[in-house]
């Protein structure tokens, strides 16, 4: 009768016990086919899925470097748009050629005209833009006021076909690369401006003889026109 008893107890204690085990055997089970799942050790790290918050913050990091990239623009355009409406203002006061004159007269109208549009999208993404020529234009002008006749004209030319090639360099630049729309906008618009103007000087200042860097000879192709959206 005692044995019996006993038995019962065992019994009572692994009925007790076994479902508790087998619950957790099931969870472990649960966890490593979940982990498998998540991880496989033969999966390709192209194809294993990144978080969103990393994407994120990938996203942002391209996006901030943009807009430094674009402040940078911004800013160095002003600045030689400023120093060629400088040097220009001299030229239509000193040269002593119609032509370089006329030519001049034209530099310091459209600079300044470029200059307002790329003024009112650097307002419009809160860029503050330079309102005078930097250290080295103002050398630059310096040295251009102390001469006079022709050695004026080739000085000044000279500047004129190094400022455009440069500035054409850094448009096409920035338009590779510009998010937002409206400075897209005004990029491509004055990449055709500057174009016409490197055409205009790279012939003057041929036919003035004026001694050329060598990329000079070989002007930039006209840039595509501007894309227009499509009428509706």
């Amino acid at each position: 009768m005692k044995s019996i008893g006993i038995r019962v107890v065992i019994l009572g204690a692994a009925a007790w016990i076994l479902p508790g085990y087998a619950i957790c055997q099931m969870d472990s089970t649960a966890v490593l086919i979940s982990s498998a799942q998540t991880s496989q050790p033969g999966q390709p790290a192209s194809e294993q899925i990144t978080p969103p918050s990393e994407q994120d913050s990938a996203q942002n990091a391209t996006d901030n470097r943009q807009v430094v990239r674009d402040k940078m623009f911004l800013r160095g355009a002003a600045e030689s748009g400023i120093a060629v409406g400088k040097f220009s203002q001299l030229a239509v006061e000193k040269s002593p050629s119609d032509d370089v004159r006329a030519f001049a007269q034209k530099m310091v109208d459209e600079h300044a005209k470029m200059n307002a549009d790329l003024g009112r999208v650097a307002d419009s993404l809160g860029i503050m833009m330079p309102k005078e020529m930097n250290k080295a234009d103002k050398a630059e002008y310096t040295k251009l006021q102390s001469l006079s006749g022709s050695d004026f004209d080739n000085a000044y030319l000279s500047l004129m076909v190094r400022e455009h090639h440069r500035a054409m360099r850094e448009f096409r630049m920035e338009s590779n690369t510009v998010n937002d729309a409206s400075l897209r906008e005004a990029v491509d618009k004055d990449k055709h401006v500057i174009h016409e103007h490197l055409v205009e000087v790279n012939k003057l200042a041929h036919d003035k003889g004026v001694p050329m860097p060598e990329h000079a000879h070989n002007p930039e192709p006209s840039p595509a026109p501007p894309s227009t959206p499509p009428s509706i």
